[in-house]
C-alpha cells in the first residue's frame, strides 16, 4: 500500500504545490444550512441526524489540486456535507459530479490522478480497461463539464455505509445529492468570470434557500458494499431528507483554523463498508490537514 506522504507527493507533483491548501479538491467555498430527515430515514437508521433535524456545513469545490483554476475549466466538482450532532459529534458525506467511481485501489487512484490530462487517458483505459464502462458513464453524465450551478449539480458519495435501525436491523446504502432547484430560481445577472460557480451561488443565496434531496439507494441481496466500481441494482430508493443551505461561511478556515470532511467519520447508526478506497482516505485527508498546517 502506497503510504500517504507517497500519495500526497504524487498528487502535488501533477497539480504543483500550493500551501496552506488541500491536495485535491484545492479550490472551494463553505456555507451553512440545515439537514431535516424523513421519517422513512428515522425507521432505517437510529443515528442522531436522522432523527431530528441538524445543522451542516457544506463545502462546494473543484476536484483538483489547483486553487487558482477558473471555473470553466474540465474538472470534477464536489460537494461535502457534515452533519452536526447534537451530541457534538459530527459525520460526513463527501460527494462527487461522477456517478462512477472508475478504479478500486488507491494505486489505480494515483494513476488516474497522474493520467488526468486529455492525452493520457487512452493509456490510463489501456492499463485499466475495466475502468473504461465508468469512465463511459461518467462521460455521459457531464461530470467534469462545468454546470451552470453548484445548486443544480447531481453529487455522487462514493462509499456504502450499512445503517442500523431502532430496531436493530441493518441495511447496505449508498447515497446521491440531488438538486432540487428551479431554473426560475437562477439569479437574474448574468454571472461571469474566473469565480464565476461561486459568485452565482452567493447571488442565489441572497434571494433563497438552496436544497438537496438525500436520496439513499437500498442494496439488494447481490449488491456489492465493499466494492467502490460495482453497481448496484438496489431493492430501493427512498427520500432520506433535505440539505437546505441558507448562507455563506465566509470565516471558516480563517486564523488557523483546518476543517477536514472524512467520510469515515461516522456516528451510532452507521458503519463503514471494507471499501480500501474508503479506509485509506483518512489517513491521506491526515496528511495532507498536516501539511496545510504547516
Amino acid at each position: 500500500m502506497v503510504k500517504p506522504a507517497v500519495a500526497i507527493d504524487r498528487i502535488n507533483a501533477v497539480f504543483g504545490r500550493h500551501p496552506g491548501y488541500r491536495a485535491l479538491h484545492a479550490k472551494g467555498r463553505f456555507y451553512t444550512g440545515t439537514f431535516t430527515p424523513t421519517p422513512a430515514a428515522g425507521a432505517l437508521c437510529a443515528a442522531l441526524h436522522f432523527q431530528a433535524p441538524v445543522p451542516v456545513r457544506v463545502r462546494w469545490s473543484n476536484g483538483g489540486g489547483h486553487p487558482g483554476v477558473g471555473d470553466r475549466a474540465p474538472d470534477v466538482r464536489g460537494m461535502a456535507v457534515s452533519f452536526r450532532l447534537p451530541d457534538d459529534t459530527a459525520t460526513d458525506l463527501l460527494g462527487q459530479t461522477a456517478p462512477r467511481f472508475p478504479v478500486r485501489t488507491v494505486e489505480d487512484f494515483l494513476d488516474l490522478v497522474e493520467s488526468s490530462k486529455p492525452h493520457q487517458v487512452p493509456g490510463f483505459l489501456r492499463r485499466h480497461r475495466d475502468a473504461i464502462g465508468a469512465i463511459l458513464a461518467n462521460a455521459k453524465a457531464k461530470a467534469i463539464i462545468a454546470p451552470f450551478s453548484y445548486a443544480e449539480a447531481t453529487f455522487y458519495p462514493v462509499h456504502a455505509y450499512r445503517w442500523t435501525a431502532p430496531d436493530g436491523t441493518q441495511r447496505w446504502v449508498r447515497y446521491v445529492l440531488e438538486p432540487l432547484a428551479a431554473k426560475d430560481e437562477r439569479p437574474s445577472a448574468k454571472i461571469s468570470g474566473k469565480n464565476r460557480l461561486f459568485d452565482e451561488m452567493e447571488a442565489r443565496l441572497a434571494e433563497h434557500p438552496v436544497r438537496y434531496r438525500l436520496q439513499v439507494t437500498v442494496a439488494s441481496a447481490g449488491d456489492d458494499p465493499h466494492d467502490p466500481m460495482s453497481v448496484w441494482k438496489g431493492d430501493r430508493v427512498i427520500d432520506a431528507g433535505t440539505v437546505e443551505v441558507t448562507a455563506t461561511d465566509p470565516a471558516r478556515e480563517t486564523g488557523g483554523e483546518i476543517v477536514v470532511f472524512d467520510p469515515t467519520r461516522v456516528v451510532a447508526g452507521i458503519e463503514l463498508s471494507n471499501d480500501p478506497i474508503l479506509h485509506y482516505r483518512a489517513a491521506a485527508y491526515s496528511e495532507s490537514a498536516s501539511r496545510r498546517m504547516g
